[in-house]
Formats: C-alpha cells, structure tokens, sequence
C-alpha cells in the first residue's frame, strides 16, 4: 500500500507523464475528443455493442440463445458487482489523483460530471473496471463481439491515463477486478441465470427478449411427434403410387 499511497513505481509516474505529455502537445479537439470518448463515449460504444450482440443472440436456435442471452445478461450484471466491489477497496487503498501528488500534468475535463470524479481517490479506475467487466462479459456471450470489446476496454484505460486522471496501475488495476469478477462468479451466474431465460424464452408474452419472432422452443423430450407405424406408411406409399 506504501508504494501506491506515495505515488507508485517510478515507472508508473514515468508512463502516466509520458501518455499525459502528449495530451500538452495535440491540438485541443484532439483533448476534447480523447476526454469524451474516455467519459462518455467508450462506455456508450460497449453498451451498444452488447445491444448488438443481444440482436444476433435472438437470430441463434434455442438451446444456444438461452445460454447466449444468459451470459449477456451477466455482463451489465457482473460489471455493476465489479463496480461495488470496487467502492470499498478504493477507500481502504486511498491513492490520491496522480494531479494532486504530481505537477505539470494536464487534467482534461470533459463536463461538469468529471468534477466529482477529482475529488475521490484514484486506485482501482471505475472506467477500467466496468469497461473491462463489459467487455468479458461480452466475449463470454460471443467471442468475435467480445475481443471487440475487450479492444474497446484497452482504449478506455489510456484515455483515462491520457486524461491524467488515472496511474497506469489504477487502469491495469481496474482490468483485474473487471476480469476476475466476471470470469470467476461466470459459472455460479451461468447456473442461476439460465433456468430464469429459458422461463423467459418459453413465455408467449415476454419470449422475443431471447428469440425472433417464428423461432419456436425445441420440442420437450418424450412429447416428439409421433411415427407413423411401418404397415401404415406402406399402405399411404401404395396409395400414393396407385
């Protein structure tokens, strides 16, 4: 905790001027634009990218939409418990914002909202944390969409080390416990998430949540379709013949 409490590594204080250091030199739409997409913009991308995954997960058969839509679901579910158990470990490690340890940094604001965000402590990143979380959580469900979103989440980290709101441990920090939330409560999500979709999915009111419209459930195992007994079906064939 001492070195985290004091500044961090050499190497962490290095990096954060380094990636902050080209904030100085770009031109000011290219600061506004890096604050936006670091507060606002990257977080929207991946929420609509789970939105677009949820739409080909209704296109799937039945059996693979459930779990697919199931492990959608715990993505914004797994990010917000990553999100919670972040609140108390911040207060307990109470790193100060590089900015307030460190001058010469040039601290972008993008809106009134990052004004608050000055004033807590900085290790682990919430940003890093919920984009990461989002982003397995969304590479659980689809592995393509995921990697995409996993990319989405790296891009997040520098902006807030751009920024010069964020240590580049609080970011790799935030990539941890999003990760390790996520991937360890999967299974235990898996299991009690499931049962509730394939409900859903059964549900003539609220099924097209987990299954386009003329896609029907998998017929129940004992109840298939009756077979035609063999003397039978040789009698309709001469039927047909004759």
């Amino acid at each position: 905790m001492a070195g985290l409490t004091s500044g961090g590594p050499n190497v962490d204080v290095s990096l954060l001027y380094e990636l902050n250091g080209v904030a100085r030199q770009a031109p000011s739409w290219l600061d506004r634009a890096v604050s936006l997409a670091g507060e606002y913009g990257i977080l929207l991308a991946l929420v609509l990218l789970v939105l677009w995954c949820w739409r080909g997960v209704r296109r799937q058969d039945e059996a693979t939409a459930v779990e697919s839509f199931a492990a959608l679901v715990w993505a914004p579910l797994g990010a917000g418990l990553a999100l919670l158990v972040n609140a108390p470990l911040r207060e307990f490690v109470g790193r100060p914002r590089p900015f307030r340890q460190h001058e010469g940094l040039q601290v972008l604001d993008p809106g009134p909202g990052i004004g608050l965000a000055k004033s807590d402590f900085s290790f682990v990143s919430d940003h890093a944390t919920l984009a990461m979380a989002l982003g397995v959580g969304l590479f659980v469900a689809n592995r393509k969409l995921g990697l995409i979103g996993i990319g989405l989440a790296l891009a997040e980290g520098l902006c807030r080390v751009y920024m010069g709101l964020h240590y580049p441990t609080d970011v790799i920090g935030g990539f941890a416990l999003g990760t390790a939330v996520v991937l360890v409560l999967a299974p235990l999500a898996m299991a009690l998430l499931n049962p509730v979709v394939r409900a859903v999915a059964g549900s003539p009111r609220v099924g097209w949540l987990v299954r386009a419209k003329g896609r029907a459930l998998p017929r129940p195992v004992g109840l298939a379709q009756p077979q035609t007994p063999p003397a039978e079906r040789r009698t309709h064939d001469n039927d047909l013949a004759a």
